[in-house]
């Protein structure tokens, strides 16, 4: 995917659709599903954020223009005036223009990628919990790893290596591990490794995976404790 930033408000960026289905989305899907071209457009905004600092915090003005081999994408960070009647949006030459908020930018996503008619935005809440610790040395994760010897995780494991930096992804399965067991496993990993603003779909696509799952039990196999 190829970024540019246009301002601090702006970024234009652009994907193909061999990219789009290398992130495991069909073509049709960006059109005619909703639900999947949200996902697809959060996955790429979690990349432009990571690469670009553009951190997401209000409504968005989206422009998408479907080319031969690809789409073309512009997302502006909005701001709404102090007595929340106004939306400004900064343009690319730097000008501020106003207009009402009763033109809900925030749903610009569904306008421009979806087809389908009208439904409730229903919130789904279903998705397990999961963690991304980065550790600088693998030691760490190595003495990490003999902490969670004796533990019935009930959670999957991924390791990945990345800019000169280790990250365990970690998620929790809901059915299988209990709230407080999942607060005290999240403890132990932070105790090793440090909180961080990459994000997964960053690692699934550029990062080296060292572990794919039960990264623990094989690091113990290779890295056995000492006696």
């Amino acid at each position: 995917m190829e970024i540019e930033r246009i301002n601090e408000n702006t970024v234009k960026f652009y994907i193909s659709y061999m990219d789009i289905e290398d992130r495991g989305f069909e073509r049709e899907e960006i059109w005619y599903n909703r639900e999947r071209s949200e996902q697809l457009f959060w996955q790429m905004m979690d990349e432009v954020n990571f690469k670009e600092d553009f951190n997401v915090d209000g409504p968005l003005w989206i422009q998408v223009q479907a080319l031969e081999k690809g789409l073309e994408i512009i997302v502006t960070k909005a701001h709404i005036s102090k007595n929340g009647d106004n939306i400004e949006l900064q343009t690319d030459d730097g000008n501020a223009v106003d207009f009402p908020v009763d033109k809900k930018i925030e749903n610009m996503l569904e306008d421009k990628f979806s087809k389908e008619d009208e439904e409730d935005n229903e919130q789904y809440n279903d998705e397990n919990l999961w963690i991304i610790a980065s550790f600088k040395d693998f030691e760490d994760v190595i003495q990490l790893s003999h902490y969670f010897i004796n533990d019935n995780l009930g959670t999957v494991e991924t390791l990945y290596h990345y800019n000169d930096t280790y990250y365990l992804y970690m998620e929790f399965l809901e059915d299988e591990i209990e709230e407080e067991e999942q607060e005290n496993m999240i403890s132990k990993v932070f105790e090793f490794g440090n909180d961080t603003d990459i994000t997964n779909h960053v690692l699934s696509e550029y990062g080296k995976i060292i572990f794919e799952q039960n990264t623990f039990s094989n690091i113990r196999a290779y890295f056995p404790a000492n006696i």
